[in-house]
């Protein structure tokens, strides 16, 4: 985000009332110790969308407002029950043209379609604030008068509604006896989640299509869409958000792989491809992020005079570096024409219905996780014949890998036994790739280290500690495999 752009977490509720509905009282309530009115304040708002709709589809909206103290631009952000989270922009010279900023939050809904007026709203605002004994404001009620219409020249809409809205860390407790108070009033629940869903909802042409009755395509879809809404916090830097993206992407692939007839695509499908290549750029700020914070929580436990030379250095502001670097080439790789037309691709599939099974096929799914298991068990067989070290860390990460897609493909049709088996395996292998990764790692900055003249004790310190982190999960692996087997069989 910009400099000058602004984020508020918004918790209301609306309602409808009609013209001659009488305002609430808030007397007798004890959190409430005074009601100040504010005068009428009149706002006008310009509204954005693509030509499809996609901001609204997502619950999402983009205004342009002017009068009212929080004149600006305003993008509005589901956040959970009653919850939006708002991020402001103010008004400059740029006129009606969308501020970057903004559309950079939203831009994997977006893309590369224009952004143009959809609607045009103006309101009428009484504003009563409510004060508590301390004189800290509580929520604000407002009384709204609504003009509007669907584009800058649609037919015109009227109608009143309330809005009932918490103070920044608000009492949500609250919040629902002053929603009573508005109830008593005579209002009801609104029976839309803005003005805008209002304006739009009366001018669809169509009902929005339904996801194919399928377990797989249903979960490949709910995992597009949080593919979504981590791309938002990958852009807003919010920790943890690009190992999430990652994962996301990781479960789309193994999933469309394990039912690839169910998708219509083949092991060489373009779309598989790109999904691998995501998650590899991804993953060289998610590698760098993971060993800042092994090295970090390491070093931190050990002995003062175990830890020699410039190694947290190296080690932890090295990674943390590496993390910024691979964060900024990951925003290069979320804003490219590559990216929109694999975001547009996962849509069209999950929207495609899978074809029907043939006569006295097996059911899809047993396919699936029977299919997925054997592959595991082949990838263990292939470990316990390795002939060397690197054969054998190799086939263990194989065995990783393929135990995700078994948990991802029972998780979606609902084995959860199956999924938490496999999980245990995921966990188990995925500590004892990254103590191989670390070690490789370790190895290297002990070179470097060594060549610059510095003590490199601790980095043999910190490589038998991962040496036993290895160690450890391949004695629990056998465990581990026996249960997965019984649970498939």
């Amino acid at each position: 985000m910009g400099k000058s752009t602004s984020s508020y977490l918004e918790v209301e509720r609306k309602f409808d009332v009609v013209d001659s509905t009488v305002s609430p009282s808030f007397d007798g309530l004890s959190a409430v110790a005074s009601v100040k009115r504010s005068p009428v304040q009149q706002l006008d708002a310009v509204y954005f969308d693509t030509p499809n709709r996609d901001l609204a589809a997502h619950r999402i909206t983009l205004r342009r407002r002017t009068g009212g103290p929080d004149a600006g631009w305003h993008l509005k952000l589901p956040a959970g029950a009653d919850a939006r989270t708002e991020v402001r922009e103010p008004l400059d010279s740029s006129g009606d043209d969308v501020p970057e900023a903004l559309r950079d939050v939203v831009l994997a809904i977006v893309r590369d379609r224009p952004l143009a007026p959809v609607a045009r709203i103006s309101t009428e605002r009484t504003v009563d604030m409510l004060y508590g004994r301390d004189g800290v404001a509580l929520a604000e009620f407002c009384d709204d008068q609504v003009t509007a219409s669907a584009g800058l020249d649609g037919a015109e809409q009227r109608w009143r509604e309330w809005e009932l809205e918490l103070a920044e860390g608000g009492d949500r407790e609250l919040l629902e006896r002053l929603a009573n108070r508005l109830l008593d009033a005579g209002a009801v629940p609104a029976g839309h989640g803005s003005k805008l869903a209002r304006v739009l909802e009366s001018t669809a042409e169509s009902e929005p299509s339904e996801l194919p009755d399928d377990p797989i395509h249903r979960a490949v879809a709910g995992h597009v869409d949080e593919l979504l809404e981590w791309d938002r916090a990958v852009r807003a830097d919010v920790y943890d958000s690009v190992h999430q993206m990652r994962v996301t992407t990781r479960k789309i692939r193994s999933l469309l792989q394990s039912s690839e007839d169910a998708f219509g695509i083949t092991d060489d499908a373009w779309i598989l491809d790109e999904l691998r290549q995501l998650a590899s750029v991804l993953g060289v700020a998610r590698d760098a992020e993971v060993l800042a914070e092994k090295y970090e929580k390491a070093l931190d436990e050990l002995p003062a005079e175990l830890i020699r030379g410039p190694v947290r250095e190296r080690l932890v502001d090295g990674a943390k570096k590496r993390y910024s670097a691979g964060h900024r080439r990951s925003l290069i790789a979320m804003r490219s024409d590559r990216y929109f037309r694999l975001l547009d691709a996962l849509e069209a599939l999950v929207a495609t219905p899978p074809p029907p099974p043939a006569p006295g096929d097996e059911e899809p799914t047993t396919l699936t996780i029977a299919a997925a298991y054997k592959k595991v068990r082949k990838a263990a067989k292939a470990a316990d014949t390795a002939e060397s070290d690197a054969e054998r860390d190799e086939a263990l990460h194989r065995i990783r890998k393929r135990a995700k897609r078994l948990r991802y493909t029972a998780s979606a049709t609902g084995d959860d036994k199956v999924s938490d088996r496999a999980k245990a395996i995921q966990s188990l292998l995925g500590d004892h790739q990254d103590s191989v990764v670390s070690r490789n790692h370790l190895s290297k900055e002990a070179a470097v280290a060594h060549a610059a003249g510095e003590d490199t004790f601790t980095y043999g310190v910190l490589y038998q500690l991962e040496a036993e982190v290895a160690r450890r999960a391949e004695e629990s692996l056998g465990a581990a495999l026996k249960k997965l087997r019984k649970s498939v069989r």
